[in-house]
């Protein structure tokens, strides 16, 4: 098998070729179809986390060399003795957020909480779907995906599966509780998609692109606003009364004031993305406004099958993607770190 592996953080990925992996127990081996390429992919290969003011967290604690890619897409090409159900020839869309299996998050079903996750692409030791073969360790997490095209399945598995979980958590506005969309790169996108398929309403989208922000319109969003615009926050405001829920799929600094300026009493803010920084927030003001602040971070298994029912069928609209060869790894990473991308990049190995 081949792969594009991280063997020193932040320089190019390395194609290094290795014996292909024989599935035991309930294993079963995947030939990668399709890889979607993340914002978690660009800060694993970066190597760490922007904590702010200068501190990093440890991104994974990978051991290099290491093959990322946790959205995937494939055939069943091998299986395990003990892995009932899973059909030589099939294609599947791979849940990747696979915990240890035994502790309380794990029992609660919660095993994209885990301690001691075994995250495929994301933990030590776990190689992901830049490669042309994949092991995953059961056949529950393999999803079924019917008939939407394979690419999109795969980006389900970290960019929809992570909007979904996030508007799971948005809760049940009322008919005139305005959710806002912050951020609309894909994950944005698939949050504008499931907000409209979960709430029955468009959400308003908020970013500092103007692309992404006309994507974002004809993706089904009621309203935009330039979030870097100084003016934008007090028109929000004074256009909807604040929003009940903002969605923040960039995780920044900027980000969460904007979310913090426009969100009214009572409301939340939901932090999904992974950007970077730090905050400074008067404690008093959160019980007097009372607001909550929420982090959410991809989704359950359970969600994940949610998630691909409402995919079957048809209640969500396909979001922009571009298909390219695994060679191009490095170039989609670099343009995603540079923020140059609108909805997904799809590799194929």
């Amino acid at each position: 098998m081949r792969s594009q592996m991280v063997v020193e953080f932040g320089s190019p990925l390395k194609e290094v070729e290795t014996p292909t992996p024989a599935p035991q127990g309930s294993e079963v081996l995947i030939k990668t179809g399709h890889v979607g390429v993340c914002h978690s992919d660009v800060h694993l290969h970066d190597g760490y986390f922007d904590l702010g003011a200068g501190k990093k967290l440890p991104a994974g604690n990978l051991t290099l060399p290491h093959t990322l890619g946790h959205e995937i897409e494939g055939e069943v090409v091998a299986v395990g003795p003990e892995a009932a159900g899973a059909k030589v020839g099939a294609h599947y869309a791979v849940f990747p957020w696979i915990g240890c299996g035994t502790c309380s998050a794990c029992l609660r079903n919660e095993e994209n909480l885990c301690a001691s996750p075994r995250s495929i692409g994301c933990a030590p030791g776990i190689a992901g779907g830049f490669a042309t073969h994949v092991l995953v360790p059961h056949p529950k997490y393999l999803l079924d995906y019917g008939s939407i095209d394979p690419a999109l399945a795969a980006s389900y598995m970290c960019s929809g599966l992570t909007a979904f979980g996030a508007m799971k958590k948005v809760g049940k506005p009322g008919v005139s509780d305005e959710i806002v969309v912050l951020g609309c790169g894909g994950l944005g996108m698939m949050g504008i998609q499931f907000a409209k398929s979960l709430f029955g309403k468009a959400p308003i989208a908020a970013d500092i692109d103007d692309g992404r922000l006309e994507a974002a319109k004809k993706a089904g969003a009621k309203a935009a606003y330039k979030s870097n615009d100084p003016a934008a926050r007090k028109k929000l405001v004074s256009d909807t009364g604040g929003a009940y829920a903002v969605v923040d799929f960039v995780g920044s600094e900027a980000s969460f004031a904007f979310a913090n300026g426009i969100v009214r009493k009572g409301g939340r803010m939901i932090v999904v993305g992974l950007f970077g920084g730090a905050i400074s927030i008067s404690l008093p003001l959160i019980p007097l406004r009372a607001v909550s602040i929420l982090g959410s971070y991809v989704g359950t298994l359970s969600e994940a099958q949610e998630m691909m029912a409402i995919v079957r069928a048809g209640k969500v609209d396909p979001i922009p993607f571009s298909k390219r060869p695994l060679s191009e790894v490095d170039k989609a990473l670099s343009e995603l770190r540079a923020g140059k991308i609108t909805g997904r990049v799809v590799l194929t190995p």
